[in-house]
This record gives C-alpha cells, sequence and structure tokens, in this order.
C-alpha cells in the first residue's frame, strides 16, 4: 500500500490566512496540519508517501518533513500547478502508484479515534473503498445512499434531499486501477476532475465499498477558518484531558516499528527543549520501560 496526500489548492476559504502559507501549514492546537493526514497514512502502516502541492509550497513541505527518513518513511514531492481536482492526484502520481494500491487523503483533514487502519489496509486487495461519516448536515458534502444491508447504491454530490446523513471524507483506498479510470473522468463545469465521478466510476462496476465510521471516531475537515478552530480546540481538549497526544509522527513511527529507541533518540537530540520534547521524551521513557 502506498499513500497519497493531497496539500494542493489556493486555501481561498482561508483567505487572508492562506495569503501567503499553504493550509495544510497552518497550526491546529501546536502541530502543523499536514501532521494530522500523515499519521492517519501512518496508523495504516503506509511508509511510502506522495505529497502533492503547488509549486510555491513543496519547498516548504520539504523544509518540514524532508524526505521522512527520520520517521522511517520515505516521502516524494509532486506538484500540481493548478487546482484541476482531486482525482488527478492519481494522474500526477500513476508512476509512483505502480502496480500498487493507494490510499489518499486530503491534507486538511483530521480523523481521531480507533479506525483499525492498519487492519484495514492489510485486507484490502482491489476495487475502492471510502470512508463515510454521519453528519448533521450533508447537503454539505458528497452523501452514500445506502441499502438495509450496508451496500451503497449511490453517490450524491452536496444534495438538496440527502438519501443518508453519511458524508464520504477525505480518506479513500483504490487499487492501481484508479490511474485509467481517473483518465476516464470528463472534467466537470468548473473544469476539475472530480472525486465523486471517480467514485460513481469505481460503483459503476460494482467495485465500490463503504467503511462507515461510527461512535468513537471523530472527523473533521478542516478547509475553514471555523472548522480550522474547532480542530484546534477539538485537539486541545483532548490533550488537556489525556497524556496522549494526536498526530504526532515521532510517536507514531516508534510505536508502530518504523523506527528504533536509537533512531527516535537521535529525533530527540534535534529538537529543541519546549513541550514538544517533553512529550517525547516521557514516551521514549515509557517505550524503554515496556520493552
Amino acid at each position: 500500500m502506498k499513500g497519497i496526500i493531497l496539500a494542493g489548492g489556493r486555501g481561498t476559504r482561508l483567505y487572508p490566512l492562506t495569503n501567503i502559507v499553504s493550509k495544510q501549514l497552518l497550526t491546529v492546537y501546536e502541530k502543523p496540519l499536514i501532521y494530522y493526514s500523515l499519521s492517519t497514512l501512518m496508523l495504516g502502516g503506509v511508509r511510502d508517501i506522495a505529497l502533492i502541492s503547488t509549486p510555491e509550497d513543496i519547498p516548504r513541505y520539504k523544509e518540514l518533513l524532508g524526505n521522512g527518513r527520520k520517521w522511517g518513511l520515505k516521502l516524494t514531492y509532486f506538484v500540481q500547478d493548478k487546482p484541476r481536482g482531486i482525482a488527478e492526484a492519481f494522474i500526477i502520481c500513476k508512476d509512483f502508484i505502480g502496480n500498487s494500491t493507494v490510499s489518499m487523503i486530503l491534507g486538511d483533514n483530521i480523523f481521531y479515534g480507533n479506525m483499525r487502519l492498519k487492519e484495514v489496509y492489510a485486507n484490502f486487495e482491489e476495487g475502492a473503498l471510502v470512508f463515510t461519516y454521519p453528519v448533521k448536515n450533508p447537503e454539505r458534502y458528497g452523501v452514500v445512499e445506502l441499502e438495509k444491508n450496508g451496500k451503497v447504491i449511490g453517490i450524491e454530490e452536496k444534495p438538496d434531499n440527502p438519501k443518508s446523513k453519511y458524508a464520504v471524507t477525505g480518506l479513500y483506498i483504490y487499487d492501481n486501477k484508479v490511474v485509467e479510470y481517473a483518465k476516464n473522468l470528463i472534467p466537470s463545469d468548473r473544469g476539475e476532475l472530480e472525486i465523486t465521478d471517480l467514485n460513481r466510476y469505481y460503483l459503476k462496476r460494482g467495485e465500490l465499498e463503504v467503511n462507515l465510521l461510527g461512535r468513537g471516531i471523530a472527523w473533521i475537515d478542516a478547509g475553514t477558518a471555523s472548522s480550522l478552530h474547532e480542530a484546534g480546540s477539538f485537539v486541545k481538549s483532548v490533550e488537556k484531558r489525556q497524556f496522549y497526544k494526536i498526530g504526532c509522527p515521532e510517536e507514531i513511527a516508534l510505536r508502530m516499528g518504523f523506527i528504533d529507541t536509537n533512531g527516535f533518540s537521535k529525533l530527540l537530540e534535534e529538537i529543541p527543549n519546549c513541550d514538544y520534547r517533553d512529550y517525547l521524551l516521557e514516551i521514549y521513557n515509557e517505550f524503554n520501560q515496556e520493552v
């Protein structure tokens, strides 16, 4: 399984915050937004990851994340010079995907809770799998229509009369046919290759399944000023009440076995004295005691 983080676009809904910086580099409590989407893929066991962004922002992501080696990852960077749609990501990354399955996450999506991603990713073989979440205002999202047995029979984009409360989140898994399917898409009226159209393509062929996220899982699309603020408040609230942090790549790398304690110790040496380092030091000490 390979991973793609889509961190392109202009972030116009967050203007003027995004006038000089990419949306996914904005702060969610104490970490950049991109950490949360990266962490989601890592929790699924994905280590070979492509990041797509604008020509202006790619150097900033490289400065922040590097080649990923310090976290036991391999990060590759690709440019989307114009916002031509989410589904274009698979065309941009066609050589990167190769013969592999691939999971894409939107860089402004935050997930919290035990989604059993490692198990889900390990068991995925073919077709497409989209993650859906029950929302109060489904008319704002792409919505799946389901039969009583949970089988998906339709997808509507921002419907006036939603046929379910389940919104399609910004986390997807596809087999390697996704590249050819994306190439067959017709641009929408706004000139973009739409992810909803791609999912419908799979649906028409009987190759689309859904993972219904339920109680105990939180999903935040931090694409507006209001939701970005909510995301920061949510992360702060959780982290103030429990010991563990959300979206911490260093900790995930250690617990997933991507790096060992020696590699984690080297990470600590590179981080200045701060609350974040203090937390990682406690994780290091805890991990050594468990071992």
